[in-house]
């Protein structure tokens, strides 16, 4: 996985990866660190196993690598996180050697992760990353469950992935 490799070092990544940790330092609710990234790229890469998609685990992994870097931005200027983080990722992906279409389906995955209507859509990795997103919450021993804004439909209290 050389590709994801280059854009973990990739010193956009690590600027935006960097200001996350320390805008959410203090944050009692999910962290959106790389720890998180990791989670959501293992149980989006097993989905895809389990489902037999056929989806290149580069590419799911890249999804999930850059799928929250756009936070910095909603923090700092109140900008839709998953439109933002669709935006580094083209310029980060670009130089990681990845192809225009393999760009394209990662950005149109990022950029639509965080609606409803997600899970229906025709584009298999944006359905990997909404599902994955969620699952890799968990809700069950979070300290701050009482106080979240998931409802309790949302939250995860089952072992799924």
């Amino acid at each position: 996985m050389n590709r994801v490799d280059k854009i973990r070092s990739h010193s956009l990544y690590l600027q935006m990866k960097d200001r996350l940790e320390e805008l959410e330092k203090d944050r009692i609710f999910c962290i959106h660190n790389e720890e998180h990234s990791f989670d959501v790229a293992r149980i989006a890469y097993i989905m895809n196993l389990e489902q037999n998609l056929g989806q290149e685990k580069e590419l799911i992994y890249a999804m999930a690598f850059l799928h929250d870097l756009g936070r910095v931005k909603e923090y700092e200027e109140g900008l839709d996180h998953h439109v933002m983080s669709a935006k580094i990722a083209e310029e980060i992906l670009r130089d990681c050697d990845f192809t225009m279409e393999e760009c394209v389906k990662i950005k149109e995955a990022i950029s639509l992760h965080r609606r409803k209507a997600c899970p229906d859509t025709e584009n298999v990795l944006c359905r990997l990353l909404y599902t994955a997103d969620k699952a890799s919450r968990n809700c069950k021993f979070c300290k701050a469950k009482d106080a979240c804004y998931w409802s309790q439909e949302e939250k995860n209290q089952k072992v799924t992935y």
